[in-house]
């Protein structure tokens, strides 16, 4: 093998057509994640992009739009139960899951019905 994989640089999540201002609403205003700057050449196919640290978020628009209930991505944070107090205080259900050993970790969904993955290894 003459290859390795160093890290995820980022991943997509869809959203119907035309909702860049509610990922804003969602993703920065609740999730607190920076939006960063498409480049020109993709800003043509709508979506926006976050970031925060080195967790990298797409959000893609498609016509066809259909959520990822089972397929996620899992964001790992420090202070889950800060984060949870947030959540709560912004009116954004989740669900918490103690079948993972070894981590505390909910389930939140995106305005569009993806699930999100949030836990702290303990």
């Amino acid at each position: 093998m003459n290859f390795i994989y160093k890290s995820i640089d980022h991943f997509q999540l869809a959203s119907p057509k035309g909702s860049e201002d509610i990922s804003r609403k969602f993703y920065h205003g609740i999730l607190m994640l920076q939006e960063i700057e498409k480049p020109a050449t993709l800003k043509a196919n709508g979506g926006v992009w976050f970031k925060a640290g080195c967790v990298n978020i797409h959000i893609g628009t498609e016509e066809s739009f259909i959520p990822a209930r089972k397929a996620h991505p899992a964001l790992e944070v420090e202070n889950l139960p800060g984060l949870k107090q947030h959540l709560i205080q912004c009116d954004i259900a989740f669900i918490e899951d103690e079948r993972l050993p070894g981590a505390n970790r909910i389930f939140v969904a995106d305005p569009f019905g993806n699930r999100i993955e949030i836990l702290e290894w303990i």
